[in-house]
């Protein structure tokens, strides 16, 4: 379930299947961007060029450890424990356990002969319930853009696929078709609420491009976070009630029958045809982050001349790597209404992301990515389908969330059920989360554009609050890295005046990040928590450098497992405050842990638990960095 990420694919011995396994679980299919980006066609030889996540190998790599005698302690605790906790929560998921009939009601009928499904979670049963009709799109939008390029908009005969005349025609078929898709796939997602969607978009293009030029981040941020408040607090702008407002006729919701005014009767009709999801706001605030990115991303290309960025560090624009792409804007005349839409609009990434910005876009429509081959996606879409499964076996087997749903007694349940019922609860957050983002990103890759992974480790292979939100829905990380987090000036602590002034813009980030997320007073606690969880890791890294521990190294990893401790423990407490049982549930999970000595018996426990798995954790990465790779997560 968590495995680690290996170098790359081209590494594997060939044959068998723990090759096969290898491969697909190698860093290479996850995203190439860590393994093997292109390199400028100005060098003389393929040298690869990375993007700044990636480093040389640090000098500081030390000697494999995975067979020395304290890793092999290490691989007994991993086989006493992980069972065991599957096990604790398998047996209060059984039928046999008495609180059983509390919860049975959120189960549903499993495809597993003898075992029930826990279907509770309202996000993951409508992926999964949708899941064949969005694979049937995913097959039919890319062989309908075939069809589209050879009727509407052929390529002429004359005209070579990489000539400069052949990159804008490839750029105008793709442009056109998703400008079209885009609008076809509104109307039949949202019904007459694609009317909404389309004047919120118009609304945000006037801003950016209407505004006198130094008023348009200011305006930018201002009309989008309204949009934000504004969907929430008007539940998506229903027809009849804004018709109600305009006849002054709020009071007659129960009815449209009699003297209600025909305006007000139209307007009901409307809203019975919401296409296929009624409640387009819902999702809707990833769109939000794509009107933000396409409106800054013009503003700052104001202050660049056209292909200033390509020449000035003479780079192929057919090979740019994914920093180039998103930092060197766009000829201006790509910057225009139908562009925008389809950049807002485009089916893959449209619902949930992985987001990419309009910059990033715009490249990728003109030049394929070198980085997307057949091989390398179908060996994506086979870890989707394990990903999956892993999913659908959990929810066979641990019933977690419906057993949260169902208001338990957490004075029922022994503090080692308590902690590992909120774990569990945590990983299927992680998994209906990872899931969609998969499918859509898999379905931009077949599709010929190419957005970052959204999820670059699994959940429980995380040590470090910081170094957790750069892999965690990393997409969305780096577009607050770019519009929000550098513009406000970054991260410094090289005084106090400096770092009251990062932690200010730290609790900036999060503030607005949990808005984003919903308009919940247990999220904006999340939010503050986070940053809150961040002060200790930073002060711990200040007062204990590594530079001082020359000499000491296993004295020193040893100390930081002992802070990586801390630092999961509170992650999971912020998590499950944010995304699974609030904060009042959070207080009742932590009085079940300590109302006993039996309680901090098992803490203490978990935490060896917890400082083993770091201690494995921390020689994953310096695995990677012997490879020459540093995530920095």
């Amino acid at each position: 379930m968590a495995p680690s990420h290996g170098g790359t694919s081209s590494s594997s011995s060939s044959g068998g299947p723990l090759s096969l396994l290898s491969q697909l679980y190698s860093l290479d299919t996850l995203d190439t961007r860590f393994t093997t980006p292109p390199a400028s066609l100005t060098n003389p030889l393929p040298v690869p060029r990375r993007d700044s996540d990636v480093s040389r190998p640090a000098s500081g790599a030390e000697s494999p450890k995975w067979k020395t005698p304290e890793f092999l302690l290490y691989y007994l605790v991993f086989l006493l424990v992980i069972p065991a906790m599957f096990y604790v929560a398998y047996s209060v998921s059984r039928p046999t356990d008495p609180r059983y009939h509390k919860f049975e009601r959120f189960l549903s009928d499993g495809w597993i002969p003898g075992r029930k499904i826990d279907n509770s979670d309202a996000q993951y049963r409508t992926f999964r319930k949708n899941l064949p009709a969005m694979a049937g799109l995913l097959l039919f939008h890319p062989l309908l853009r075939k069809v589209w390029n050879g009727v509407v908009n052929p390529v002429p005969g004359n005209v070579r696929e990489n000539s400069a005349e052949g990159v804008e025609v490839r750029f105008r078929q793709r442009t056109g078709f998703d400008y079209a898709f885009a609008i076809l796939f509104l109307v039949v997602l949202h019904g007459f609420s694609a009317v909404k969607v389309m004047v919120i978009l118009g609304l945000n293009y006037a801003v950016g491009k209407g505004l006198p030029r130094g008023y348009v981040p200011v305006g930018t941020w201002v009309f989008n976070i309204c949009v934000l408040f504004a969907n929430e607090i008007c539940s998506g702008y229903r027809f009849g009630y804004v018709a109600r407002l305009l006849t002054g006729t709020l009071g007659q919701e129960g009815s449209i029958s009699g003297d209600v005014p025909g305006l007000v009767r139209l307007g009901v009709w409307m809203d019975g045809f919401g296409g296929l999801m009624g409640r387009w706001e819902i999702l809707f605030n990833i769109t939000v982050l794509r009107l933000v990115s396409f409106n800054l991303d013009y503003y700052w290309s104001l202050d660049r001349r056209v292909g200033e960025g390509v020449e000035k560090k003479q780079l192929d624009p057919a090979n740019l790597s994914e920093r180039d792409r998103i930092a060197i804007p766009a000829n201006p005349l790509d910057y225009t209404f139908k562009n925008y839409v389809g950049y807002a609009v485009y089916a893959p990434l449209y619902l949930t992301g992985p987001i990419i910005t309009f910059n990033d876009y715009i490249s990728q429509s003109r030049y394929r990515s070198a980085t997307i081959s057949s091989g390398r996606t179908w060996k994506y879409a086979i870890r989707f389908l394990l990903v999956l499964l892993c999913m659908e076996l959990v929810l066979h087997y641990d019933y977690v969330g419906a057993i949260s749903k169902s208001r338990p007694e957490w004075s029922s349940y022994t503090p080692a059920q308590i902690s590992l019922l909120s774990y569990f609860n945590l990983h299927i957050v992680w998994l209906k989360l990872l899931l969609p983002w998969r499918f859509f990103r898999l379905w931009s890759l077949v599709d010929g554009i190419d957005p970052p992974e959204n999820m670059l480790r699994c959940m429980s292979n995380n040590y470090s609050a910081l170094s957790f939100w750069r892999g965690w829905h990393r997409s969305y990380y780096r577009w607050l890295l770019r519009y929000i987090y550098i513009p406000l000036g970054g991260s410094s602590f090289r005084s106090l005046a400096q770092g009251i002034r990062t932690v200010v813009t730290y609790l900036v980030v999060f503030t607005f990040v949990a808005l984003w997320h919903d308009i919940k007073l247990n999220l904006l606690i999340w939010g503050w928590l986070v940053v809150l969880f961040f002060i200790p890791e930073i002060v711990a890294g200040l007062l204990f450098p590594k530079r001082k521990w020359v000499g000491r190294e296993r004295s020193y990893r040893w100390l930081c497992g002992v802070g990586g401790v801390a630092n999961v423990l509170m992650m999971i407490s912020a998590n499950l405050v944010g995304f699974a049982v609030g904060l009042d549930g959070l207080k009742a999970i932590m009085g079940g842990i300590f109302r006993d000595y039996s309680g901090l018996v098992f803490l203490v426990t978990a935490c060896t638990a917890l400082f083993v798995g770091i201690q494995v954790m921390f020689e994953i990465r310096q695995g990677e960095l012997r490879r020459g790779i540093n995530l920095k997560c």
